[in-house]
């Protein structure tokens, strides 16, 4: 189930929105369960078969946190916080990994061990990462308590479940524990309903025709010339933006609706004047998780703490990140080279006290992001150097032709980049019509 399907905006929100409010006047706890019954299904929807395993990761992490905060010797709790991020990751790797890590060991000794072929479950990445920043916060003494009604509540609410943005334990629940989220709220109705418009934008008039051409480029990447090379690239790089980013609006405005106010997770990225802002900028609940959960306490873990030792954590924590998107050696080169970048602004930021034009920073940085996503997109490395060797010049200039009905997506790529330059973002939205 979609967030911009007719079954979802039509039939399923209204009534979860309605059970929501009409069970809170009667009872503290009902609302609990619509939530949990209400995310269930939309999770079920997607495969039932696969519905079990959510339901094993809540139980088996409400366990996992319970023994965490309950402990009062120190040594027994980290090896227990040990255990629990090592289920969870192997539990991601499973389903997301296995095959991966068979064809790669075939490939290296030539063998023939047949690969699984699991499906992979509905978000589970996003909530992988999300219990284990949960569990960290156990161990840190930042939840005090909980039950298993809330706990299922925060992994489970089904705005933020599919993609994201990464929310933190402490940020939610006192929302939901707060009466007053409990009560309808016809600002925050109308402010939602913008804001899933804005998405629904996004994500049918500008992502969706986009990847018409970009689906078209990568496809055909063999033919591609300079003109050719370039729009793909960018009709990909705007693609992904308001795909994520009218999602992520989507999931904003839903939750709004039942007064939750969940994190900024995009804030006018293609506007970054270097790969750090773009970090700052871009997915910013998964950057925070990166920084806080496991740059952070690599760094700490350092006998002696050098420059040159937090590039190199900086470079694999970001080659982490790629293989987090998907089981793929493009992604782990896109992570790479966003490692690189990261690098070579803060080895700039020590060597050079020089600020760059905030113009050309911005180009620079947006030309070298829409290079990564080459390797994003591409289903494999001959495809992502055809397409850069296009982008280079190196297979001509002759301009492609375009049938009438794919002409117009130039002007929607135009469209979209006017968008992402010189207007504001839904966030500012937000901010703007709670001060009004």
């Amino acid at each position: 189930m979609l967030f911009h399907s007719p079954v979802f905006l039509f039939v399923f929100l209204p009534i979860v929105l309605l059970l929501y409010f009409y069970t809170s006047k009667y009872s503290k706890f009902a609302y609990e369960y619509v939530l949990i019954i209400g995310g269930m299904f939309f999770y079920a929807w997607w495969n039932i078969y696969l519905s079990p395993i959510i339901i094993v990761s809540i139980i088996s992490n409400f366990f996992f946190g319970n023994l965490i905060r309950n402990s009062i010797q120190k040594t027994f709790k980290k090896k227990i916080l040990i255990i629990s991020i090592f289920f969870n990751i192997l539990f991601l790797a499973i389903f997301k990994y296995s095959d991966f890590v068979i064809q790669n060991i075939n490939y290296l000794f030539n063998l023939n061990i047949k690969t699984l072929n699991l499906p992979f479950p509905l978000a589970m990445s996003f909530f992988t990462f999300q219990t284990i920043a949960y569990l960290v916060d156990c161990y840190d003494g930042n939840i005090k308590k909980t039950n298993l009604t809330q706990y299922s509540i925060f992994i489970i609410f089904f705005p933020q479940l599919i993609a994201g943005p990464i929310v933190k334990y402490n940020h939610m629940m006192p929302q939901f524990n707060d009466e007053k989220n409990r009560l309808f709220n016809l600002k925050n109705l109308n402010l939602g309903l913008i804001i899933i418009l804005i998405g629904l934008f996004k994500k049918i008039f500008l992502a969706d025709n986009l990847a018409i051409l970009a689906d078209t480029g990568f496809t055909n990447h063999q033919n591609l010339e300079f003109f050719g090379s370039w729009l793909t690239s960018l009709c990909f790089t705007f693609q992904i933006y308001f795909d994520f980013s009218g999602y992520i609006d989507m999931a904003t405005g839903i939750a709004l609706l039942f007064n939750i106010r969940l994190p900024t997770n995009f804030n006018s990225p293609y506007k970054a004047t270097s790969i750090i802002n773009f970090w700052q900028k871009w997915h910013i609940t998964l950057a925070n998780f990166l920084t806080n959960y496991i740059y952070f306490p690599w760094v700490k873990s350092l006998k002696k703490v050098s420059f040159i030792n937090i590039m190199i954590i900086i470079f694999f924590v970001f080659v982490i990140a790629g293989i987090w998107h998907g089981p793929s050696w493009l992604y782990v080169i896109f992570g790479s080279l966003h490692g690189v970048g990261l690098i070579t602004n803060h080895v700039y930021r020590k060597l050079f006290q020089y600020e760059m034009n905030k113009y050309l920073s911005c180009f620079l940085t947006f030309n070298y992001v829409n290079l990564t996503f080459v390797f994003f997109r591409s289903e494999n490395l001959d495809n992502s150097t055809n397409i850069i060797k296009g982008m280079l010049g190196l297979n001509g200039f002759d301009f492609p032709s375009y049938s009438e009905d794919k002409m117009y997506i130039i002007l929607i790529l135009l469209i979209s980049m006017l968008i992402s330059f010189c207007f504001k973002n839904t966030y500012y939205l937000i901010e703007k019509f709670k001060t009004s």
